[in-house]
């Protein structure tokens, strides 16, 4: 019987609110006790040092595992696979004949789903370091696109959570990591997110794994849910008066540009970013929609200083502290930012042809074309089965 020891060198990582604070953590255990301390005014904003240095007094450092049976290159492992973008990755993986495990957490309704498709699920919560190690054996590549609920505190499960994984990671071998962020994080010490993934990717690069970082300007998929289904349902559409402008990507492409990167060895070590043909203002969005769906929408314009208030006055209470957090993520998708690159370096470097990506117009319009069918088809069914006395 095969025995699986892991190194049991102390690993250094920092957190920093008002004061500094530092916690050793041995990957035997990888218990990341990160809590935040203080309440009310005096908790402190989030701030992050990355370091994955070993610390000094406990000699040695954090290392590969011995040799053993080889890994393929096919055994991935999708962190966050139930998600928008998880489930891409999942799908367009076993397409390309990847032997797929998603690690999810327990949960009342167990993902199915993924199993019909052809992957193998197992349980494990990154906020439980303890449930990590045993998913990780006999995996090639993680894939990392796990984030937080929106009813977790945003350091649980994206700083806490994956300092764990990737200190596991780099223990038990595992030949390569990819790590979605976020589009200009680097830019926005302000907002605990964005902070938090930049954070992150520092800690990997520091932590010597192979990587490839991968930045993201915004899903199409998530329009679908806050702009076209209330147009068509005739209810309340949330919007403001920012100029902000997104250049949003359909999750099947950066899934698709995913692979093609894993595979090229030149990208290893390289921050990507991936943005959509077009980078649009919210109000253009809806006004898309409105188009396709052939009915005007129910706007209702929220202003940005509405937003900064809220912000200021969801920090001063420890109970709503994550409330501001969020909010201020908000804040800067609501400012005066463009969050898209040029892509033409990207492709080339891939190997891609920019017009096999799809458009937002191409996308949103697939999608009404879809649905008013559906919508015509069982309006026709409800009247052919009306009985009349």
């Amino acid at each position: 019987m095969a025995v699986l020891s892991l190194p049991t060198a102390p690993v250094s990582v920092s957190v920093q609110t008002s004061r500094r604070y530092c916690a050793v953590v041995a990957p035997t255990t990888v218990v990341i006790p990160l809590s935040l301390p203080g309440k009310g005014r005096g908790r402190g904003r989030l701030r992050v040092r990355c370091s994955a240095e070993v610390d000094s007094r406990g000699g040695g450092g954090v290392v590969n595992m011995g040799p053993g049976t080889p890994v393929r290159a096919t055994n991935i492992l999708v962190v966050g696979a139930t998600g928008t973008l998880g489930r891409q990755i999942v799908r367009r993986a076993l397409d390309e004949g990847y032997d797929v495990r998603c690690l999810v957490r327990p949960r009342p309704a167990p993902a199915d789903f993924l199993r019909d498709w052809g992957a193998t699920v197992v349980n494990a919560d990154l906020t439980k370091p303890e449930t990590i190690p045993a998913t990780l054996v006999g995996v090639h590549t993680v894939i990392d696109c796990a984030t937080g609920r929106p009813e977790e505190p945003i350091r649980t499960v994206d700083w806490e959570g994956k300092v764990a994984l990737i200190q596991c990671a780099k223990a038990m071998g595992i030949q390569k990591y990819v790590f979605y962020s976020i589009h200009n994080c680097d830019k926005h010490p302000e907002v605990p997110l964005m902070e938090i993934k930049y954070c992150t990717e520092k800690f990997l690069r520091d932590s010597g794994l192979n990587h490839t970082v991968i930045r993201l300007c915004g899903f199409m998929q998530g329009l679908i849910g806050q702009y076209a289904v209330p147009i068509l349902e005739e209810k309340s559409v949330w919007g403001t008066d920012a100029p902000t402008r997104i250049a949003y990507m359909d999750t099947q492409d950066i899934a698709r540009l995913t692979f093609i990167a894993l595979r090229n060895e030149k990208i290893n070590g390289n921050l990507l970013t991936f943005a959509g043909p077009r980078a649009w203002t919210t109000q253009e969005v809806i006004t898309l929609c409105e188009r396709l769906a052939g009915q005007d929408a129910n706007v209702t314009t929220v202003p940005v200083s509405i937003l900064r208030i809220t912000r200021q006055i969801t920090r001063f209470f420890e109970w709503t502290s994550d409330v501001a957090d969020r909010l201020a993520f908000s804040e800067v998708l609501t400012s005066d930012t463009i969050f898209s690159v040029p892509m033409a370096e990207t492709y080339n470097l891939l190997g891609v042809d920019s017009k096999d990506i799809v458009s937002l117009e191409k996308y949103l319009q697939d999608y009404f074309s879809n649905i008013l069918k559906k919508l015509k088809d069982l309006k026709a069914q409800s009247k052919q089965s009306d009985i009349y006395f």
